[in-house]
């Protein structure tokens, strides 16, 4: 018990304390983990931990997260991503094997081992790439639904990438593979072993309708009758007891865990239930990924890795060019472009955690030398330790080139010049856009979702792609002669950036600003912006006001305590936003904290007794 409390301390300390300073600076909590798993590596080799026991555990991190993937991916959206899984995700596993299958014969390698290496390295990392890019906000963008793709198509090629590596058995290395004789796929149980091909691949598809069996007439009695007993913890159990379960199904008969998760969450992607399975299974999905990123980290050979350094970080980086140049190709062969290529490239060149499972099988089957294999580990964690870099790289020259800084030919010409500009048409920007375009009002429209302004096109909506921040579009577009500037953009960096812009160059112009939260209201006003909407104010109000309803008051007296909150609030606002200062966080500015203490005293005597009296007149 005291080694395992040990071990489970160790390893939550390392990534406390590891991942908050990653993120901090800007690394990431993938980049966090790995670095982790480096620093506790010696102390791990000194307590005798089987790290490689211990990151197959931790593997299971990543079927959760395609259980969670697989309930946010409707089947209808699935059918509309087939073009981008045979022709992305097949491409660049088929021209990926053969890239890297001629590298490694030109390094005089043997022609099945050249494939297996192929094979083995056409794989990328899912858990890295998918956390990443969940993390950034960036898996519902073109470009990283064209990564999920390949991911997807990958995760799927393992099976007979399986198949046929014993089937590339080397004579020569048949002596030393002899130990390893009769092990799985997985280092566990396979139950099609030794079949007949025509048999096993039977009893994998019917496993895999199994599965989708289970979640249309199976999970949802089960949890139906679970719900009765109103027990949280029941219900997590069961959560836990589903995605287990068709883990293992998938395992006894050869096949990726992961997939079936996958299958089994798009199954229950229109259950009534996918919301509480989504937050039951996070928080473990969480935890067992970042132990998986830390037994990556631990499971470097340190030693090897001092007297080969330089052959490993050379194939690493002939590995990542060689997929980059794949990635290039296919991606634009199948229409991305822009930031969504460059993003489609960057996610995807390192090796997979798969690796991991089909290096140890191929050593078993005489394919690798085991010699071969441990230098061939070293090169699949070097380019999975590099994939964090690749992801900044990204996110601080590509993404801020093409949203902060593209050259003026990528912006659309603005041939209109309207009274009204509006910075973005997400969400926020396309509703008043509509308003006004109802009243008769025409506006300037700019946005920098290229894949967003393509679909408004296909409806007869007009919009210019650009950054609207930049000064030059803005002058285009008639900024020194229009009446209004609406910001409805996204991203607080971008919104801060255009009010500030705006107020200081056009004292003039009436600037309609959106912001984030009640900070930003502050921030904003302190930049001189005077009309400033909170983007969940007004459905908060709303909210509220049903409250007051269904606590028994009628109508017309919710409608008036609402009211008299919303006066409150409005008027301590604009008290509080004129002692708010850019200079200083609000909770070091001691004259913002004193007023806010100060209406409070004034203000919540009176709004309860105004409440009491509304109150009194409803009933």
């Amino acid at each position: 018990m005291t080694e395992f409390l040990t071990l489970a301390f160790l390893i939550l300390v390392a990534g406390v304390v590891a991942v908050p300073l990653a993120s901090r600076f800007g690394l990431g909590s993938v980049l966090g983990y790995l670095l982790a798993g480096m620093a506790i590596s010696p102390i791990l080799a000194s307590l005798n931990v089987d790290v490689e026991a211990l990151q197959v555990f931790a593997e299971f991190g990543v079927v959760m997260m395609l259980f969670i993937i697989g309930l946010e991916m409707e089947p209808k959206h699935l059918w509309e991503m087939r073009g981008k899984l045979a022709g992305l995700g097949g491409g660049q596993v088929v021209l990926t094997t053969l890239a890297i299958t001629g590298i490694a014969l030109i390094d005089d390698q043997p022609w099945q081992t050249a494939l297996a290496i192929g094979m083995v390295l056409a794989l990328s990392s899912t858990a890295i790439i998918m956390q990443t890019l969940e993390e950034k906000g960036l898996l519902k963008t073109e470009g990283g639904e064209a990564s999920f793709s390949v991911l997807l198509v990958q995760d799927v090629a393992v099976i007979p990438i399986l198949a046929l590596l014993p089937l590339l058995a080397l004579p020569e290395l048949a002596g030393a593979a002899a130990g390893h004789a009769g092990e799985g796929a997985h280092g566990g149980i396979d139950l099609t072993a030794h079949m007949p091909g025509w048999l096993a691949g039977l009893t994998r598809v019917a496993a895999v309708a199994a599965v989708i069996g289970i979640g249309i007439f199976a999970i949802r009695p089960l949890f139906r009758y679970i719900a009765k007993a109103n027990l949280r913890e029941l219900f997590t159990a069961a959560a836990l007891v589903v995605v287990i379960g068709i883990a293992l199904l998938m395992s006894l008969v050869g096949l990726s865990p992961a997939l079936g998760a996958f299958i089994a969450g798009v199954v229950l992607a229109t259950s009534e239930y996918r919301h509480e399975l989504e937050s039951d299974i996070n928080p473990f999905k969480g935890l067992l990924l970042g132990l998986f990123f830390i037994t990556v980290g631990a499971g470097i050979d340190f030693a090897l890795a001092g007297e080969v350094w330089q052959s490993v970080v050379f194939w690493a980086a002939v590995i990542i060019a060689a997929k980059l140049a794949v990635l290039f190709l296919v991606g634009w062969f199948y229409g991305l472009r822009k930031q969504a290529l460059w993003l489609f490239c960057l996610s995807l060149p390192q090796a997979g955690e798969f690796a991991f499972v089909l290096i140890a099988f191929a050593v078993a089957n005489a394919v690798f030398a085991p010699a071969f294999a441990d230098l061939l580990l070293l090169i699949v964690a070097l380019t999975m330790l590099v994939t964090p870099l690749l992801f900044i790289l990204y996110d601080k020259l590509i993404a801020h080139m093409y949203c902060t800084g593209q050259a003026n030919d990528d912006a659309d010409q603005i041939d209109e010049e309207n009274p009204i500009i509006i910075a973005g048409r997400g969400r926020v920007g396309g509703i008043i856009d509509r308003m006004l375009d109802a009243a008769g009002h025409r506006a300037t429209v700019i946005d920098y979702n290229s894949q967003h302004l393509e679909n408004l096109k296909k409806f007869g909506v007009t919009t210019y792609y650009g950054d609207a921040t930049r000064p030059d579009l803005l002058a285009s577009a008639g900024i020194d002669r229009a009446r209004i500037l609406v910001v409805a953009l996204d991203e607080r960096e971008q919104i801060d950036k255009l009010v500030h812009y705006a107020c200081s160059t056009f004292p003039d112009l009436h600037v309609v600003a959106r912001a984030k939260d009640r900070d930003h209201v502050f921030h904003l006003w302190a930049m001189g912006c005077r009309d400033i909407i909170r983007e969940t104010y007004d459905s908060s109000l709303r909210m509220g006001r049903s409250v007051y309803e269904a606590l028994g008051h009628d109508r017309q007296a919710a409608i008036a305590m609402a009211d008299a909150w919303e006066e409150m609030d409005r008027t301590s606002m604009r008290e509080i936003a004129n002692v708010y200062r850019l200079d200083i966080p609000a909770h070091e500015n001691e004259a913002l904290l004193g007023k806010i203490r100060e209406l409070k005293a004034e203000w919540d005597p009176k709004l309860r007794d105004a409440m009491d009296e509304i109150a009194s007149r409803g009933s």
